[in-house]
Order: C-alpha cells, then sequence, then structure tokens
C-alpha cells in the first residue's frame, strides 16, 4: 500500500497549483522508488512509457505549424470569410461545427478537429467576427471570453458525445472488456455503439439549442456593457 503515496504527490501537487507535468512525474518517480524499482529500472519505465503513448505527443508537432499559420494571417482570414456570410450568426454557426465534430467523431477521426487545430484558429475568431457583426459593434472582453467558452464547448460536447458512435474508439473497448471479464458477459462494441447514437442525438439538440440562444444572450450582454460604459447601443438594439 505504501506505493499509493504517489496517488497522495498528485493530490499535494494539484492542490498547490504546481505545473502537472512536474507533478506526475514527480509522483512517478516516488511511485516507482517506493515500488523498488532501480534508478535504471525507472529510467526504463519511463521511457518505455512514452514509446507506448507516443501518439499522445503529436500536438508538439501541431502547435508549432499552427503558430506558424496564425503568424501569417489565419485567424484573419478566418474573420473575413466569415465576415462575407451575413445571415450567419455566432450561434448558428457553432451549432453547424458542433454537427461536423459529432459526425466525424462517430466516424473515428476524433483528430481532425481539436482546441490546438481548430477551435483556437478558426472555430473562435470566426464565431467572434459573426458576433461583432451580428452586434454591429466590437465586443467587450467579457462578452469575447463567452463567445471563446460556447466554442470550446461545441467542440468538447461534439467529441464527447460523437466518439461513443465508433466501435473501435478505446471508451467503447475498455467497457466491454471490463463488463466481458469482469462479470463473464458477451457484450458487442456494436451494440455499445447503437445505443451511443441516441445520447448522441440528445446531446445535440440540447447543446443546440444553448448554441441557438447564444445570440440573444450576446444582444443582452452588449446592451449592458453599453449602459455600463454610457456608450451608444448596437445598431440592431438602437432603434
Amino acid at each position: 500500500m505504501i506505493v499509493l503515496l504517489g496517488v497522495v504527490v498528485v493530490i499535494l501537487g494539484f492542490v498547490t497549483r504546481r505545473n502537472p507535468v512536474l507533478v506526475v512525474g514527480v509522483a512517478g518517480i516516488v511511485t516507482g522508488l517506493l515500488g523498488r524499482l532501480s534508478p535504471l529500472g525507472l529510467l526504463a519505465a519511463f521511457g518505455r512509457s512514452f514509446a507506448d503513448s507516443r501518439s499522445v505527443t503529436v500536438f508538439a508537432v501541431v502547435l508549432p505549424v499552427i503558430g506558424l499559420l496564425e503568424r501569417y494571417g489565419l485567424r484573419e482570414q478566418a474573420r473575413n470569410l466569415i465576415g462575407r456570410l451575413g445571415s450567419l450568426s455566432a450561434g448558428r454557426f457553432l451549432t453547424v461545427y458542433l454537427l461536423i465534430r459529432q459526425i466525424t467523431a462517430a466516424l473515428g477521426l476524433t483528430s481532425m478537429c481539436g482546441p490546438a487545430q481548430t477551435v483556437r484558429p478558426l472555430v473562435a475568431p470566426m464565431a467572434e467576427a459573426a458576433a461583432e457583426r451580428t452586434a454591429g459593434a466590437a465586443l467587450p472582453e467579457r462578452v469575447r471570453e463567452k463567445v471563446r467558452s460556447y466554442a470550446a464547448s461545441s467542440d468538447t460536447v461534439g467529441l464527447f458525445f460523437g466518439e461513443d458512435c465508433f466501435i473501435a474508439i478505446g471508451s467503447i473497448l475498455l467497457i466491454t472488456g471490463f463488463v466481458n471479464s469482469t462479470y463473464h458477459q458477451s457484450l458487442e462494441p456494436t451494440r455499445l455503439a447503437l445505443w451511443a447514437i441516441p445520447l448522441a442525438v440528445c446531446a445535440f439538440l440540447v447543446h443546440g439549442a444553448r448554441l441557438l440562444l447564444l445570440d440573444r444572450q450576446l444582444q443582452r450582454e452588449m446592451a449592458l456593457a453599453a449602459a455600463e460604459h454610457d456608450l451608444p447601443l448596437p445598431k440592431e438594439n438602437s432603434k
């Protein structure tokens, strides 16, 4: 049981708000030493774990590419593109993205979109531009952060409820493996994936409705911000 002190290190590190990578690394070292691993064995365990999960570190290659694209005007071009679509509001745009994210995740393309790949450089700037065009004024920082949070939520909800519709995803295989080995059942991944489809549809309807209501919320918050700072009301609210 003394090996579980590594969990205590993780809890203390997160409570004191230390660097997560440092906390997990120290917890791994403490756990290995308490488990009587030699320094070379501990280093080998770290290397083996890194090699087994190397796909997780793909973001380290993606992020510099995204940074270069942003430096040369990716966000500005995304805002210009959404500016040409006059009838597309922020809520409608994010609802369309939610649908695309769910469908691609259901087909197993979970890495096709994501916070680093699409939300920050493309989806969030386009949603901000649509909100600004609808309001007819620049967004206050509080409203801008709200639009960004809804952009991130559309990606998260679409991925979370869409990926379970794909039979070869890790969560489906984990559930079937646990149920079959622990309870001696013969649960097939296909059955779980089929039952996940109605849940994904409900998630789209619920969160899609919240996204469509976002436009009204933004109009109210823009009016409140204008009143607080004694600014002229946005065009749609000035009549």
